[in-house]
């Protein structure tokens, strides 16, 4: 049960962010998110990943249907990927859940019981 509550905080303060601030600080979000809900960081990571990868997946999809797929065409162009707005949307949310995951993951060790000494 909070493996999906982490989910949709991270996702909620990750858009939230994303409206504010820089890009990046969807790391922010999720560090956050499990610092309050501190998970193992196998599951924090997997939350961060999830949570940001399905945020970004669904913004990009939907801009690329506010814009008439103009936008998906011409960078997939670039990338050498072709017309292909669902490959694109795939690509930046991996990158995307990448960031936000690691940045659960940071606060998943930080939260982790001391060992050894």
């Amino acid at each position: 049960m909070k493996f999906f509550v982490s989910i949709l905080a991270i996702a909620l303060l990750s858009y939230i962010c994303g409206v504010y601030f820089p890009w990046w600080m969807i790391a922010a979000a999720g560090f956050v998110v499990t610092l309050i809900l501190p998970q193992k960081p196998t599951l924090a990571f997997l939350s961060g990943f999830t949570a940001v990868f399905l945020l970004w997946l669904v913004l990009a999809l939907l801009i690329n249907a506010a814009n008439g797929g103009i936008l998906a065409a011409r960078v997939g162009a670039l990338l050498g990927i072709g017309n292909s707005p669902v490959l694109l949307g795939v690509i930046s949310s991996i990158i995307g859940g990448l960031v936000g995951g690691m940045g659960a993951l940071s606060a998943g060790y930080l939260r982790q019981p001391k060992r050894g000494h």
